[in-house]
């Protein structure tokens, strides 16, 4: 089994800013979110997605442009958060993709990022049972913080 198959996304962000620190990370994920693809490399990809990320680069699931990276991106922005992706995070609540919407919830619950409130209030209405409940907890959380 390959280092990436064996590891989950948690450690392989976590080797990843080991190696290169987490600005190289975050300056990825964000370019993600923001649908600026071809300015990430391929290995961070793989990074972010693992064995499925691999997959990608041949072309599945619409490539790097498809919305998988973008799911990624907001996952590692969960494990490594840094507030200079506050907007690209906030941002991703209106995009396309359920997934995405639904992570970006996530991160902004998970890290209290205040300057989304709205934005993930929004969510709270979603034809996706999932991302309501991701941003309905979002909002419990930033509300009982003060946001």
């Amino acid at each position: 089994m390959s280092r990436v198959q064996s590891s989950t996304p948690k450690q392989r962000i976590a080797a990843e800013c080991a190696r290169h620190g987490p600005g190289p990370l975050t300056a990825g994920c964000v370019a993600l979110l923001e649908c600026r693809p071809r300015e990430v490399s391929d290995n961070l990809i793989v990074v972010l997605g693992g064995e499925h990320g691999r997959n990608v680069l041949d072309g599945a699931d619409g490539g790097k442009a498809g919305y998988w990276p973008r799911v990624w991106a907001a996952r590692a922005l969960l494990h490594q958060w840094d507030p200079v992706a506050t907007a690209a995070i906030t941002d991703a609540t209106h995009y396309e993709a359920w997934r995405v919407r639904e992570m970006a919830a996530k991160v902004i619950a998970a890290h209290r990022v205040g300057d989304a409130l709205d934005a993930v209030a929004a969510l709270r209405t979603d034809p996706v049972e999932r991302v309501r409940a991701a941003a309905s907890r979002a909002v419990t959380l930033l509300t009982a913080a003060g946001a």
